[in-house]
């Protein structure tokens, strides 16, 4: 699909991985509308990029709704990526015999999973209104993101890798029920990638290596541009529907 002339929703737009993605959709001729929390980092990538900035809790309909109405002043909304996300880490039950506290699981459960699907549904209620893109009927494309930790989830990752999982498992009964109207729905499992939750300095860089020693090939943590080339792929290439994509350099996450 040709992402030209039309709006793009980016969740988690303001850094990492989905700052990449809004990078890589702006070069290739959108107008984005950055959606995060952080308000500051936001409205600074909008700035850059001639885009717009909504802030926004993923889960809530109104906020998202914003976003939307947002993106249709930019242009005939043709793509969302789902890029944002949290993670939790935690026993079900510890060390000390604790369990895993229910409120932050529904936390973590409620921005994954049903945030990532607050905004598919709506973004795609606002993608039907547009006319096609060609003689296909195509309207729109989507792509999610997930983890490896739907497959692989280690220690502690419960909550996590839940939420994540929800993502996968709705990936192709979404696409079947956005087929009718000309969306196409993917979903992207990413690996471990080197994102600004690693911090800086030389301890972080130390960390990284470590982990980096993991992954099959190449033995480093992944560049957020090579998972926006990911993103960009599955946007742009018409055949991609329904599917799920590991990007993780081979990786098999271990226990822990």
């Amino acid at each position: 699909m040709d992402v030209t002339k039309g709006s793009a929703i980016v969740t988690g737009g303001a850094s990492g991985l989905g700052e990449a993605c809004a990078r890589r959709l702006t070069a290739a001729g959108a107008r984005c509308v950055i959606v995060d929390m952080n308000e500051e980092a936001g409205k600074k990538v909008a700035a850059e990029l001639g885009g717009e900035f909504v802030k926004a809790d993923v889960s809530s309909e109104e906020q998202i709704q914003v976003a939307c109405e947002t993106a249709l002043g930019l242009g005939p909304l043709r793509v969302l990526v789902n890029g944002a996300g949290i993670g939790s880490a935690g026993r079900t039950v510890d060390r000390k015999g604790e369990p895993f506290k229910q409120d932050v699981f529904e936390f973590v459960i409620r921005v994954n999973l049903l945030g990532t699907f607050n905004c598919i549904r709506l973004a795609a209620a606002t993608m039907a209104k547009m006319e096609p893109v060609d003689d296909e009927g195509q309207r729109g494309a989507i792509v999610n993101m997930a983890s490896v930790a739907a497959f692989d989830g280690q220690i502690g990752q419960c909550a996590y890798s839940a939420s994540k999982g929800g993502v996968v498992g709705m990936t192709l009964p979404i696409a079947r029920d956005l087929a009718a109207i000309g969306i196409r729905v993917n979903t992207i499992a990413p690996g471990l990638f080197d994102t600004p939750i690693y911090g800086k300095g030389e301890g972080s860089d130390a960390f990284k290596a470590k982990l980096g020693e993991s992954v099959l090939f190449p033995k480093r943590l992944g560049h957020a541009d090579e998972l926006a080339s990911m993103v960009m792929e599955l946007l742009t290439n018409d055949y991609m529907n329904g599917e799920v994509v590991r990007a993780d350099g081979g990786v098999r996450l271990p226990p822990k």
